[in-house]
């Protein structure tokens, strides 16, 4: 199998991990894009050609005549970002002859828990209407607070220890008292979660969407996780083309 991860950065580690774990046979193509990185600060027809352009360049194996490996049977869009505004420009290209797979922030197991819940997202993404709709929609009755988190994913994405230290302690201070289940709605948020459990006094329980993207591209590919597979797939990193 190969697999295309199509993100701005390194939010996309946390779910290409969880397919490599359940199918380390699977060979992955990460096409990042750090020149336009973070693409929620652009407008949306602009995020839509960088997911376009990212998946168009793993598809043809970066313009390097060795890397060219054919058509892809998945391509994931670990990004809520790129999800909410590229993913239909995606599948309306692609499907049906490669499925495509999107990222939903978890709210709907977060509430199921109980809450109250807190979403921390980007500005952008916790000023939306796509987010609002996925709290009316799953908040099943619970309280639920965006809390937006700026510079997060850029202190994520640089590894900058005190810029991540001030990001993840403000979006604590604001996150309710009572929660009891964080939603990371960015996937940057997942690579510093043992930061923001620490930060929050281990009060509130995390939710991240990658198992269940993971899952879902092995359920469209149509077939199972096999982690006792022998590690032979392969990684190849694209970064802007």
């Amino acid at each position: 199998m190969r697999i295309v991860f199509v993100d701005s950065g390194i939010g996309m580690l946390s779910t290409a991990a969880a397919v490599r774990s359940a199918r380390p046979d699977a060979d992955l193509v990460l096409s990042m894009d750090p020149d336009h990185m973070p693409w929620g600060a652009h407008a949306p027809e602009a995020i839509v050609a960088r997911v376009l352009a990212g998946a168009r360049t793993a598809l043809d194996g970066g313009g390097a005549e060795e890397d060219r490996a054919g058509v892809p049977d998945a391509i994931v869009v670990p990004c809520n970002t790129a999800s909410v505004h590229g993913l239909a420009s995606l599948r309306a290209a692609f499907e049906p002859r490669i499925p495509v797979v999107g990222t939903v922030p978890p709210i709907k197991p977060a509430a199921a828990r109980g809450g109250p819940v807190a979403v921390w997202s980007t500005v952008a993404t916790s000023r939306s209407r796509y987010q609002q709709s996925l709290i009316d929609e799953f908040g099943q009755g619970v309280e639920v607070a965006p809390v937006p988190c700026p510079g997060l994913a850029e202190a994520v994405e640089s590894a900058d220890p005190g810029a991540l230290d001030a990001a993840i302690a403000d979006a604590a201070e604001r996150t309710p008292a009572r929660t009891a289940a964080v939603v990371l709605g960015c996937t940057h948020y997942d690579l510093v979660q043992e930061g923001i459990s620490e930060a929050l006094g281990g009060r509130a329980e995390l939710f991240t969407a990658a198992g269940a993207v993971a899952a879902q591209t092995l359920r469209r590919l149509g077939v199972s996780a096999a982690p006792a597979l022998p590690l032979t797939g392969t990684v190849t990193v694209l970064a802007s083309g």
